[in-house]
């Protein structure tokens, strides 16, 4: 720990305002979203604990019928929307975090078989990369998503809705972690320590995995940072479609779709702050995925 605080990468993060208020911003959302059911004043996915006389409350302001008031005010349904923003949190992290999982781990290992095989394997798998590509990546999602939704039986598309999400969402984020793993790849083969291993006998596998993967992952933290705030972003388009997360357990997507529906109405504080509370993570990850592209990057340097 003690030569963690004396590094370059710390000591460049001190220096750095911009990463210190991303980073406290990214930590006390996550941590509000673990945190919820300690935080938020009541359950809004519980429907003993909503009354339909508080809804369309305005923020501070005392429901002239129950004579309850709310920090943010409350939705149609008589959510308490602060703890509606927390518990959608949840969701949309949870959603966002599997998904660069899944792209990562999926690009990682496609990059590292291309970069290292190479010949008609890294063809094909370069070129099904340069074709998604060409395709916005939410369209490509919006894809994914509505085969699997096909092929499912309808009695189980309510309960694999979030899993159908994580996975249409990693499908189409993917391509960035296989083309420069790929590339890393092709440098790192060339070098002795890889001639080294040939000749004392190790299969390809054994190359792949133990020597070169361990030096090709230094940019993928970076990409990976990056896509997260991607994948929310994904999850909040898709979901404000109606084509994401179920209605009865709403991310921040849902959240703004349904604040659209009121926004003209007056009831402008059911859109705005989850739109707030989107911006400012998906704003800090970005800002904090820019500055460790930066540090770790030493041509930039």
């Amino acid at each position: 720990m003690e030569r963690f605080f004396r590094s370059d990468f710390f000591y460049h993060f001190c220096h750095a305002p911009v990463a210190i208020v991303s980073f406290i911003t990214i930590i006390l959302i996550i941590l509000s979203a673990i945190f919820a059911n300690l935080i938020a004043p009541t359950n809004p996915f519980d429907p003993s604990s909503l009354n339909l006389m508080n809804g369309f409350t305005p923020p501070l302001e005392t429901n002239e019928f129950t004579g309850e008031s709310f920090l943010l005010g409350t939705d149609d349904q008589g959510r308490d929307l602060f703890s509606t923003i927390l518990y959608g949190l949840r969701i949309s992290l949870f959603v966002g975090l599997m998904a660069v999982f899944l792209a990562m781990v999926m690009g990682v290992l496609l990059g590292l078989i291309a970069g290292f095989l190479g010949g008609w394997i890294d063809s094909i798998i370069m070129r099904f990369a340069d074709i998604q590509m060409t395709f916005p990546s939410i369209l490509v999602a919006m894809l994914i998503y509505g085969v699997a939704r096909g092929i499912l039986p309808p009695e189980v598309r309510y309960e694999m809705s979030i899993v159908v999400l994580i996975i249409s969402i990693g499908l189409s984020e993917w391509v960035p972690f296989a083309r420069t793993v790929r590339g890393s790849t092709l440098v790192e083969k060339e070098k002795e320590y890889v001639t080294a291993a040939k000749m004392i006998g190790l299969n390809r596998q054994q190359i792949m995995v133990r020597h070169i993967l361990p030096n090709v992952l230094s940019p993928v933290l970076v990409i990976a940072t990056i896509t997260f705030a991607l994948a929310i972003i994904a999850e909040a388009t898709l979901s404000f479609l109606g084509v994401g997360v179920p209605t009865t357990k709403p991310s921040l997507g849902t959240l703004i779709r349904i604040g659209q529906d009121f926004l003209f109405s007056g009831e402008w504080w059911i859109l705005l702050f989850p739109a707030i509370t989107l911006l400012a993570l998906a704003l800090s990850i970005n800002l904090f995925g820019d500055w460790l592209r930066d540090t770790l990057n030493p041509k930039l340097k």
